[in-house]
Order: structure tokens, then sequence, then C-alpha cells
């Protein structure tokens, strides 16, 4: 059976140590990058979205507008009221 030894328990703990810094000075560089990458895409599909749901409405304005018909119903005539 094998002990553990305070040098083998050093030399894990610098490695813990060494690795957790390692990732936190690796996020610190490309988190703000993948962020920004992110955030364009999110905002080019929602001008995509817009896009579509504007040309979306103008096609089916265009489609349901039908010219409206006026009614003739005879000569207009001004009144003036007499004193």
């Amino acid at each position: 059976m094998e002990t553990a030894s305070i040098p083998g328990f050093v030399r894990t703990i610098f490695w813990i140590i060494a690795i957790y810094y390692i990732i936190k000075i690796l996020a610190r560089l490309f988190l703000p990058v993948i962020a920004k990458k992110v955030v364009e895409k999110a905002s080019q599909q929602f001008q995509q979205q817009q896009e579509n749901y504007q040309n979306q409405n103008t096609t089916q304005n265009q489609t349901n507008q039908k010219p409206k018909e006026k009614k003739i119903v005879g000569e207009y005539v001004d009144f003036e009221e007499i004193e």
C-alpha cells in the first residue's frame, strides 16, 4: 500500500492553482471576443427577422388593397342661412 507524500501533495496543489490561473487568463482574453461575436450574430438575426416581417406586411398590403369605389350620391349643395 502506497502512502501519500508531502512533495506529491504540494505538486498536485501547485498544478491545480496553475491550471486555475491559466483558465482565468484565457477567459479574460477570449470571452470578450466570443461575446462580441454572439451579440453581432443575434443583432444580425434580429435585423433579418425585421426585414422578413416588413416584406411580409408589404406583400400582404399590396394583395389585400382593393381600389375604393366612390358612391355617387348626387350633387352637393351648399346652403347658407338668410337672416
